[in-house]
């Protein structure tokens, strides 16, 4: 049994270098991942404080119906259909499907995210916009030095849930024939007909990020808790 497992791993991993496929793969679906949550997250911050200041204020309202036909759109379709909308008509001239990829995912994963921002905006007290602006700072100044840093730490968990859903999300870029990790796998499953091996390996390196991006989360919500810290930015 054990002389079957290391012929396995030799004809999956070792010959051939096949490891490098999992090892280029991990490498794109950490970059798509990443680059598209931090765009999402500038994405959802804008659409949030419209919706938030027209449902409170009535600011905004041709911006706020763009933003009801976007989060409608986005939360209404699957992502694999998304993906190739975005591939092959949206960004059908750009070359370079990691950034296809990564724009397609930053576009689902704001919509998403817009939702959990104003979910945090509106469970800040609203004495704190007014106190804000009876301190003669303007709206804006109060919503991005007052309201939203501690919305962000409302809404923290939610966010980091997010990354954990879109991380795992990117599995399906390989409709596009990039070649992420899930798909690293699949490749070496292909010329092997080995099965168990890579789509195990591919599932515990999956685990392995989702389990350190929780522990660093973790400590990050313990490290806000016990300093007490209000993340409100003091700002002139």
């Amino acid at each position: 049994m054990w002389q079957n497992f290391q012929d396995a791993f030799y004809q999956c991993f070792t010959k051939n270098n096949r490891w490098e496929y999992l090892f280029d793969g991990l490498g794109v679906t950490l970059q798509v991942a990443v680059c598209a949550i931090i765009i999402g997250i500038f994405i959802g911050f804008i659409v949030a404080v419209i919706r938030a200041s027209h449902d409170k204020y009535g600011f905004f309202p041709f911006l706020n119906i763009l933003a009801k036909i976007y989060l409608t759109v986005i939360r209404g379709t699957p992502m694999v259909v998304q993906l190739l909308i975005t591939y092959f008509i949206i960004l059908k001239s750009v070359d370079s499907k990691v950034i296809v990829a990564i724009l397609a995912f930053a576009i689902n994963s704001g919509a998403y995210q817009a939702e959990i921002i104003r979910a945090g905006i509106t469970s800040i007290d609203p004495g704190q916009m007014e106190a804000g602006r009876a301190l003669g700072m303007s709206y804006w100044r109060t919503m991005i030095h007052i309201i939203l840093p501690q919305a962000i730490r409302n809404v923290l968990p939610a966010l980091g849930n997010e990354f954990i859903v879109l991380m795992k999300d990117t599995s399906i870029v390989g409709y596009i024939s990039l070649i992420d990790l899930a798909k690293g796998g699949d490749i070496i499953r292909s010329q092997t007909y080995s099965v168990y091996l890579p789509y195990l390996t591919v599932a515990a390196i999956y685990l392995v990020l989702v389990m350190t991006f929780t522990w660093f989360l973790g400590k990050l919500e313990r490290y806000l808790r016990n300093t007490g810290a209000d993340v409100v930015s003091n700002g002139s």
